[in-house]
């Protein structure tokens, strides 16, 4: 095959976003309108554990917002924004790591979007894509489990309808099997903390995602966890059966004498 076959690597498909989990958790954002859109711009921050300062005049604040501020949820400035807030915002008195803007006053939204891309800080014009950083997209949520879906802003609505397809396909429970593995993982760091372990630790804990149902992984208990943490070492992964026999404390050993059809059988 010729080095310069086109089927032998993915294709370049351009016009598309940068898809990334951006982790904000402790940063400082600035959200400039209080109305709907800033609504659910403030929800979608605080859920990644953003500190989140709002800025808008307490007459142009939806329910919502003001449920937030009587909540300490978020910092309330009540006033107009000032370019000033791009570098000393309450309450840290430091510039934002991060500028959403969702007010209906265009000619105001650019000027603040220039002010951001002079400051060099990321930002986004509700409604505006040429005047945005980054898009929100659509978002489905289960526990740990983010699914995101994004139109690159041509289409919201389309968007939200994709989200709710994906979400209806997938099985209950998923986020709670997701909650399971992650605390298997972090366990399995503990017993194999080095770095030359990586790679065993990867195809390991690849076995045990394949090796199990989403129903199956969600009744796993923390003694089954710890159980089947035993057949890392051997780099083997036991049948569902075997690991629910070794509850009470049982060995491998006593469940095969005790019941052979448990047996020995693994998932190498």
């Amino acid at each position: 095959m010729s080095s310069n076959s086109n089927d032998q690597f993915p294709q370049v498909q351009g016009g598309g976003s940068l898809i990334l989990a951006w982790q904000v958790k402790n940063k400082h954002v600035l959200v400039v309108g209080g109305g709907e859109v800033a609504a659910g711009r403030i929800l979608n921050v605080l859920n990644a554990d953003a500190h989140v300062t709002v800025v808008c005049p307490s007459s142009g604040l939806n329910p919502e917002v003001r449920y937030r501020i009587a909540n300490d949820e978020v910092t309330h400035v009540n006033r107009v924004f000032s370019p000033s807030d791009l570098e000393t915002l309450p309450p840290s008195n430091g510039p934002p790591d991060m500028v959403l803007v969702a007010v209906d006053d265009p000619a105001a939204s650019t000027q603040i979007w220039k002010l951001c891309k002079q400051h060099r800080i990321p930002a986004n014009i509700a409604d505006v894509p040429p005047e945005c950083d980054f898009y929100f997209g659509s978002v489905h949520r289960d526990g740990p489990l983010q699914i995101m879906v994004s139109t690159n802003g041509k289409g919201p609505r389309l968007a939200a309808s994709i989200r709710k397809w994906i979400g209806n396909q997938l099985p209950k429970g998923v986020g709670d099997a997701i909650e399971r593995i992650g605390e298997l993982r972090a366990k399995l760091r503990q017993i194999s903390p080095t770095p030359e372990e990586g790679p065993k630790r990867m195809r390991w804990m690849t076995r045990v995602s394949d090796a199990y149902s989403w129903d199956e992984m969600c009744g796993f208990t923390e003694e089954d966890m710890d159980n089947l943490l035993t057949f890392y070492p051997s780099n083997q992964v036991p049948h569902l059966d075997l690991l629910k026999g070794m509850r009470g404390g049982m060995s491998p050993e006593d469940i095969d004498v005790f019941d052979g059809s448990f047996g020995f059988s693994v998932v190498a």
